[in-house]
């Protein structure tokens, strides 16, 4: 019905003379005049796992993004509203999950398979647009310890940092589980902003031996009842030499006062590795963290240029005791612009270092010392991705990727070892991505 009516009111005279794809723009610029937008993407990988890891292979993995966006005050005369949802439809296989071992997933997009909401929230704007309050089910990704030059990668912690997304539980709110919460971002100045929020602690119940993802299916769990997750951060924009080149460096903090494992001690104080101990983890109370972010304009394309080569860098830290990674950073280099031919391609580099904690390090010289074999000490995973986005039309876009994936798992121990004694080999990733999107 709401669509006839667009279709009715917007098309001219001739209408049904014009190609379906105008007649669709037309449609879609009348809704959106009325308050109603639409999006769909879907993003399409093949990847392979040519070298090294668990075992060789390759996979093909799809996410179906369906949203909406409300104008409340168009639609109902709810002045500074904005309603938002959006939902997934996720096939296909993982290339981390079957193939690599590794902490960081090649690709964003890898979850197992599920229809599942993921945001819907309403946000308030207040005081001219200087204050804005979002409440409902939605991620923390796009807002937090993010950087506008990182969008272009496809692994995973790129996207929201690796640290995070391995420590919190079930990942934090990132996709493909959102969390209800509250979220104010305060314009404080011209150059400062001021983000707060908080988000329930887990997606889905206490996760025992089942995946949270499983447990959490359909994304409607809607839980408010979990020890909560608190995150705050303050964005200080500036600009740089004669050519004002725009830079920002971002400083917050994360508190969760849920309960967290110890990465080393059992309940009754022993090494977990300690055939006498109880077996039971000991359990510590909250965990937190601290976080930066600097992005910067290194060159402009074209002087008075957006577009150019780019810089980010993050990089945090957590306790050791209760996590696996203690420290995190990550960074890379983004070229936009410089092809008249193809002035929206993409060209991006960057690598990731993660370092696994002091304890659960110590567990691994525990579990040296009491089986007496030369079990695998697990460091670091460290990842070199390469990738180049090419922009066939405004809705279809190619883009093949490199990975090189050093100590899987953090140099964890390969499971088809018989000796679990030797760690998963380094890995070499190939793939493409296609996005089509409207």
């Amino acid at each position: 019905m709401l669509v006839a009516a667009a279709l009715a009111l917007g098309a001219p005279a001739h209408a049904e003379d014009k190609p379906v794809a105008d007649r669709i723009a037309d449609t879609r610029a009348t809704l959106e005049e009325a308050g109603y937008q639409f999006s769909l993407t879907y993003i399409g990988e093949g990847f392979s796992n040519a070298s090294g890891g668990v075992s060789n292979g390759a996979v093909y993995t799809g996410r179906l993004d369906l949203g909406t966006t409300i104008d409340l005050e168009k639609v109902m005369g709810w002045t500074g509203a904005t309603l938002h949802a959006n939902m997934y439809q996720i096939h296909g296989d993982g290339l981390s999950r079957s193939y690599v071992g590794n902490l960081f997933l090649v690709s964003g997009v890898e979850s197992l398979p599920a229809t599942r909401l993921y945001e819907f929230w309403i946000e308030q704007k207040l005081l001219g647009g200087k204050l804005s309050v979002r409440v409902g089910q939605q991620g923390s990704d796009v807002e937090f310890i993010d950087s506008q030059y990182d969008d272009i990668f496809i692994n995973s912690a790129l996207g929201w940092p690796g640290i995070v997304g391995t420590i919190l539980p079930t990942g934090g709110p990132s996709p493909p589980l959102a969390v209800p919460g509250i979220r104010i971002k305060a314009n404080l100045s011209d150059r400062i902003t001021a983000y707060l929020a908080l988000f329930d602690g887990s997606a889905s119940p206490p996760q025992g031996t089942d995946d949270p993802q499983i447990l959490n299916a359909h994304g409607l769990n809607f839980r408010v009842n979990d020890p909560p997750w608190w995150i705050g951060q303050l964005k200080y924009k500036f600009e740089i030499g004669e050519s004002r080149l725009p830079a920002t460096i971002t400083g917050g903090a994360w508190y969760h006062m849920g309960s967290f494992a110890d990465q080393r001690f059992s309940a009754d104080g022993l090494s977990l590795a300690d055939p006498d101990s109880s077996g039971d983890t000991r359990w510590l109370r909250r965990d937190n963290g601290i976080f930066m972010v600097y992005e910067q304009l290194l060159a402009r394309a074209r002087p008075d240029a957006d577009k150019g080569v780019a810089f980010f860098m993050r990089a945090s830290v957590s306790p050791s005791d209760r996590n696996l990674i203690s420290t995190y950073v990550d960074g890379g280099f983004l070229f936009t612009g410089f092809s008249e031919t193809y002035p929206d391609d993409r060209f991006g580099i960057a690598a990731i270092y993660a370092r696994i904690s002091d304890a659960a390090r110590a567990l691994d010289r525990d579990t040296q010392i009491f089986t007496g074999t030369p079990y695998p000490i697990r460091d670091y995973e460290a990842i070199l991705e390469i990738t180049y986005q090419h922009v066939v039309n405004p809705n279809f876009t190619m883009q093949p990727m490199f990975q090189y994936i050093t100590h899987p798992g953090g140099g964890a121990v390969d499971p088809n070892d018989p000796t679990q004694t030797h760690r998963i080999k380094d890995s070499v990733v190939f793939g493409l991505r296609t996005i089509l999107s409207y």
